[in-house]
C-alpha cells in the first residue's frame, strides 16, 4: 500500500517548513530508527524526523496487515475507528485509504504535540482524518467510554512493560466492537508483546484472523519470533535522512488480528522465506499449533505454479483444495 498522495504531499510541505534539515535530521532519524529496532519505546520524537524515517514504514506494515483483513473477512467494512497510541495518524490514514467510506476517527494519543502534528496532516485527507477526535490519553488506561468498530494499536505497545501488556490490551479489546488489529516492531521484543496479547485474547474468546490460522496455543518456541517483511520506497528525503543508497526499505514487523466473530481461517502461514530449488519448493508453516515443512514438488504442475504465488507472510492452502 503506497501514501496517500494527499500525506506525502502534506509531508513534503511539514518537512520544508521544518527548521531541522541536514546532519540534525540525519542523527535524529538514525537513533529514531535503532531504537524501533531494538524493540524499546520512544520519547519526545522529533517530529520531522517521525516523519522521515518512521512514519512510511509505520504506514507500509499497517497496510500489510489491513491487506490481510480484508482478504480474510472480505466482508468487514469499519464505519468507525479508534487509533489508539495514534502518533501522527499513521494507522488513520491506512484505514482510510483501506475504507474510503470511513465515518468517524478517535486519535487517542499521550503526546499534544502527535496530536497536533495529526490534525495538521490529517486537513489534507479525506473527511474522516479533517474531522478526527483527537483525545489525549494512555493506551494503558482508556478513557471510559471509548469504542469504535475497529481498533488499532500501531507500534504503541513498546511504550508499555511485558507485564502491563495483558491489561492494555484489556482495554484495547474493550473498546473493539468487531475488530482489534495490533501491530508492533518485527522483533523478539515485538514479537513477545504480540504473543502475549493474543495470550490473553483467546482467554477472552477472541477469534484469530491473522497471521495465525488456528487459535491453539502459539508454536513457535526458542530464539525464533514470528514476524514479516514489507518492502516500501524511499522517497528523497528519507534516502538522504538515512544516508541510503538504494530506493527501497524492507521493514520487519509482527502483527496481530483478533475478531469477536467468526472462525479462524485453517490453512498454514507461510512464516519463513520460501525455499526454491531445483526439486520444487519448501515452505515453513505455522498449521494447526504446530510448524511444519511443506514440499511441492516441480513435477506437480499444477501445485506447483499455485506455490510459486505465494510468498512469506502469505496464508497456504494445498492448491488442490483452493
Amino acid at each position: 500500500m503506497m501514501l496517500p498522495p494527499e500525506l506525502q504531499a502534506a509531508i513534503a510541505a511539514r518537512l520544508e517548513s521544518d527548521n531541522g534539515a541536514g546532519g540534525s535530521r540525519r542523527r535524529s532519524a538514525a537513533a529514531l530508527s535503532a531504537t524501533y529496532r531494538a524493540g524499546g519505546a520512544t520519547q519526545a520524537v522529533d517530529s520531522a524526523s517521525y516523519l522521515v524515517a518512521r512514519l512510511p514504514a509505520t504506514f507500509a506494515a499497517v497496510g500489510r496487515a489491513l491487506e490481510e483483513l480484508q482478504a480474510r473477512r472480505p466482508g468487514f467494512s469499519p464505519a468507525s475507528l479508534l487509533d489508539a497510541g495514534s502518533g501522527p495518524g499513521t494507522a488513520s490514514w491506512a484505514v482510510t485509504a483501506m475504507w474510503p467510506r470511513l465515518g468517524q476517527i478517535t486519535l487517542l494519543d499521550h503526546d499534544p504535540g502527535m496530536l497536533s502534528l495529526a490534525a495538521a496532516l490529517g486537513q489534507a485527507g479525506p473527511p474522516a482524518l479533517a474531522a478526527a477526535r483527537r483525545l489525549m490519553g494512555d493506551i494503558g488506561r482508556l478513557p471510559e467510554g471509548v469504542s469504535a468498530d475497529l481498533t488499532i494499536a500501531a507500534y504503541a505497545l513498546a511504550e508499555l512493560p511485558l507485564a502491563r501488556i495483558a491489561e492494555a490490551v484489556r482495554g484495547l479489546w474493550s473498546a473493539s466492537r468487531a475488530m482489534l488489529v495490533l501491530v508492533e516492531p518485527g522483533t523478539p521484543q515485538g514479537f513477545a508483546r504480540i504473543r502475549a496479547a493474543r495470550d490473553a485474547l483467546l482467554g477472552w474468546g477472541a477469534v484469530p484472523v491473522a497471521p495465525c490460522p488456528h487459535d491453539r496455543a502459539c508454536p513457535v518456541s526458542g530464539s525464533d519470533w514470528c514476524h514479516f517483511r514489507v518492502r516500501l520506497p524511499r522517497s528523497r528525503a528519507h534516502m538522504h535522512a538515512k544516508a541510503a543508497t538504494v530506493p527501497f526499505e524492507d521493514e520487519p514487523f509482527a502483527y496481530l488480528i483478533m475478531a469477536r466473530a467468526g472462525e479462524p481461517t485453517g490453512g498454514g502461514r507461510i512464516v519463513a522465506p520460501p525455499r526454491q530449488a531445483k526439486p520444487g519448493i519448501d515452505f515453513k508453516l505455522c498449521d494447526d499449533g504446530r510448524i511444519v515443512d511443506r514440499h511441492i514438488a516441480r513435477r506437480d504442475t499444477a501445485d506447483y505454479r499455485q506455490a510459486r504465488k505465494r510468498g512469506w507472510g502469505d496464508l497456504f492452502v494445498p492448491p488442490q483444495h483452493e
